[in-house]
C-alpha cells in the first residue's frame, strides 16, 4: 500500500495537500498532532483494492459498531451504559463505550446540557448535607491517552495528548454559563413586578379620581379649568384633594383662588426695591429683559432718592451692543454706567459705589443649560449681593421649570416676571412659583421705561391667570381628564389648604 505523510500548520491544510496528491479518491488513514504541525497519513481509494475482504461472520462486530457510532448519544447511552451520567469521568465513557471522533462532538454537548440539566436542577431543591469523602476518579492509562489517535480525523478535533481536560473545562464553563441565565431570570422578574405594581397604583388611583368625578362633577369641571389655565396637574391635584365637599361651584371657584393666592409667595414689603436699598444683580436666560428690568429699577430710585443715589454696572461682555444699551439708559436718567470684565473689577467697583443707596448689576444672559452659569454665579458670591432671577412669563412650564433649577442651587432674593403683557397664559409661571416657593418681587408689564412695572399683587394675579378663554389647541377636553388624574412620580405638591 502506497501511504504518504503530509504536516501543515491546521488540519485543512494538511487535507488539502493530501487531496491534492490523491485526488478525490484520497482516504486518510490518520491523523493527529505533532511539534512539526498537525500530520495526516493518506492514500488512495485504489492502493486499497489490495486488502483482504473480511468474511460476514468476521464484519458482523463491525457493522454492529457502525451502528452504534449512527446512533444519537441518548440512545447508546441507553443500550451500553444505563449508569452513565454527567459524574462519570470522561476517560471511563471512552473506554466503556468505544468512542469515535466522529460522534467526540455530539458526546462533549450532551454532556454539557446533562450538566446544566442537573445544575438548575440542583439550584431549585434544597442543598443536601456534602459528604465526608468524594468519589475519587480511577488514573488514566495509556489507552486512554491514545483513545483520539485510534479514529478517523475531525477538523474541530485536533488534541491528541488527552480529552479529559478540554471536557473538563466545557462542564465548568457550563455550570457557569447556568447560573448566568438564573440571575438574569431572577432579576426580569423583578423589574416586572415593580413595573405591575406601579401600573396597579396608577390605576387605582385613576379609579378613585373617576369615583369622586362621578360623586362630584364640580372638581372635575374645576380641573379641568386649572389645567387649561396652565397649572400643573400636579398643583391642580394638589387643590382638588383639599376640597371641602360642603362648597356649591360659586363657593367651591372662589376657595380655589384663595388657596392658590395664599401659596403664592410675594414680597411684603410695600415700597419697591429702592425702598429696601442694597446690591442687587439681574440674572437669567437670554433675552428675558435684564437690561430693561435694571434701567426701570433705576429710575424707580432716581425718581425717589435722586440720580447720585444709583450705581449701574454691568458684566455683559458676550452681547453685542450690551454696555451700549445699559449706558444709554444710565444718560437719560443721569447715571454712569459700568463695565466690569472680572472678579477684580467688580470688587473695586462695588467698593467705588460703596455710598449709592441701589447698586444694579446686569449680567450676561445665559441659557439653563450653559456650563457658564457656574462661573457668573461664583463671580456673584458675596453675602452682599442680592441675586435676582428673571423669568418670561410667557415661557412654557418645563422651560421655566429648568431655568428655575440651573439658578436655585445659589440663594435667591427673588423673582422678577418679564413680559407680563405678552404671556398667553401666566398659569406656568405662577406654577413654578408656587411649587419651588420662590418669592415674587415685581412684575415687567411692558418695554417703557419706568412705567410698565408694577408690584406683585397674588390675588389679582391668580384672577389673571384663571380668566381664560379655553379655546387654545392646547387645553384638553373633558373626555381627556382621566388622563391627568393618575398621580406621577415625585409629583406630590404641598399646600396650605386652609380656608381664609
Amino acid at each position: 500500500m502506497n501511504a504518504q505523510r503530509f504536516i501543515a500548520p491546521n488540519s485543512r491544510e494538511a487535507m488539502a495537500q493530501a487531496k491534492a496528491v490523491f485526488g478525490d479518491s484520497a482516504v486518510i488513514l490518520s491523523s493527529r498532532s505533532t511539534n512539526q504541525g498537525f500530520e495526516v497519513v493518506a492514500t488512495a481509494e485504489e492502493h486499497l483494492a489490495g486488502i483482504t475482504t473480511r468474511t460476514a461472520e468476521e464484519a458482523a462486530p463491525a457493522s454492529q459498531a457502525a451502528d452504534r457510532s449512527r446512533l444519537s448519544f441518548e440512545q447508546r447511552a441507553a443500550r451500553q451504559l444505563p449508569a452513565l451520567s454527567s459524574r462519570t469521568s470522561v476517560a471511563q465513557d471512552t473506554e466503556i463505550m468505544a468512542m469515535s471522533t466522529l460522534s467526540f462532538q455530539d458526546y462533549v454537548r450532551e454532556r454539557m446540557l446533562r450538566k446544566r440539566q442537573e445544575a438548575l436542577k440542583a439550584s431549585s431543591e434544597p442543598a443536601a448535607p456534602a459528604r465526608s469523602s468524594a468519589p475519587v476518579p480511577p488514573p488514566r492509562s495509556k489507552a486512554d491517552e491514545a483513545v483520539p489517535s485510534r479514529v478517523s480525523p475531525a477538523p474541530s478535533v485536533v488534541q491528541s495528548a488527552s480529552v479529559s481536560q478540554p471536557a473538563r473545562k466545557a462542564v465548568a464553563s457550563a455550570e457557569a454559563a447556568a447560573k448566568s441565565p438564573a440571575a438574569a431570570a431572577g432579576a426580569r422578574l423583578t423589574d416586572q413586578i415593580d413595573g405591575l405594581k406601579a401600573l396597579m397604583e396608577e390605576r387605582f388611583n385613576t379609579l378613585a379620581w373617576l369615583g369622586q368625578t362621578k360623586q362630584s362633577p364640580m372638581q372635575s369641571t374645576l380641573l379641568l379649568k386649572l389645567i387649561r389655565s396652565g397649572y400643573s396637574p400636579a398643583v391642580a391635584r394638589a387643590v382638588m384633594e383639599r376640597l371641602p365637599e360642603r362648597y356649591g361651584a360659586n363657593e367651591a371657584f372662589q376657595w380655589t383662588q384663595e388657596v392658590l393666592a395664599r401659596n403664592l409667595r410675594t414680597s411684603r414689603d410695600a415700597g419697591h426695591l429702592c425702598d429696601e436699598g442694597g446690591i442687587f444683580a439681574l440674572i437669567g436666560s437670554t433675552g428675558v429683559g435684564k437690561t430693561t428690568t435694571a434701567a426701570k429699577l433705576a429710575a424707580q430710585c432716581v425718581q425717589a432718592y435722586g440720580a447720585n443715589s444709583v450705581g449701574l454696572i454691568t458684566l455683559d461682555t458676550y452681547r453685542v451692543a450690551g454696555y451700549e444699551q445699559l449706558r444709554a439708559y444710565g444718560r437719560m436718567l443721569g447715571v454712569v454706567a459700568h463695565l466690569a470684565h472680572d472678579r477684580a473689577a467688580l470688587a473695586d467697583l462695588l467698593e467705588l459705589l460703596a455710598n449709592k443707596r441701589m447698586v444694579i448689576i446686569d449680567t450676561a444672559g445665559l441659557g439653563h443649560k450653559d456650563a457658564r452659569i457656574r462661573d457668573m454665579m461664583a463671580l456673584l458670591d458675596a453675602p452682599s449681593i442680592k441675586k435676582l432671577l428673571v423669568l418670561n412669563a410667557g415661557a412654557h412650564g418645563d422651560t421655566l421649570d429648568e431655568v428655575v433649577h440651573a439658578y436655585q442651587g445659589h440663594p435667591l432674593h427673588g423673582v422678577i416676571l418679564s413680559k407680563v403683557d405678552e404671556a398667553a397664559k401666566l398659569g406656568p409661571a405662577i406654577d413654578t412659583l408656587i411649587r419651588h416657593q420662590l418669592v415674587l418681587r415685581g412684575l415687567s408689564t411692558g418695554q417703557r421705561v419706568p412705567e410698565d412695572w408694577q408690584r406683585p399683587e397674588s390675588s389679582a394675579l391668580i384672577r389673571l391667570s384663571m380668566a381664560t378663554s379655553g379655546k387654545s389647541p392646547y387645553d384638553p377636553q373633558e373626555t381627556e381628564l382621566p388622563l391627568f388624574y393618575a398621580d406621577a412620580a415625585g409629583g406630590r405638591v404641598q399646600l396650605d389648604g386652609r380656608h381664609a
